[in-house]
């Protein structure tokens, strides 16, 4: 199954992410989105998480 992957150059730190899939994302202190837990996108939509972000730093590997 992929695995969710931030693009650090590209996020930044809306937090959407972390709104749709709190499990799997969490933004740091430095602002930035992290992957917590890549094999948690059962709980939650991680395709809605990458829709849903305005610069598109969600993909899937």
């Amino acid at each position: 199954m992929p695995k969710p992957v931030v693009n650090e150059d590209l996020c930044e730190g809306c937090a959407t992410c972390e709104e749709i899939c709190p499990e799997v994302f969490k933004v740091g202190d430095d602002e930035k989105a992290h992957v917590i837990g890549p094999d948690k996108c059962n709980t939650c939509d991680c395709q809605e998480a990458a829709d849903t972000c305005p610069t598109q730093a969600i993909t899937f590997e």
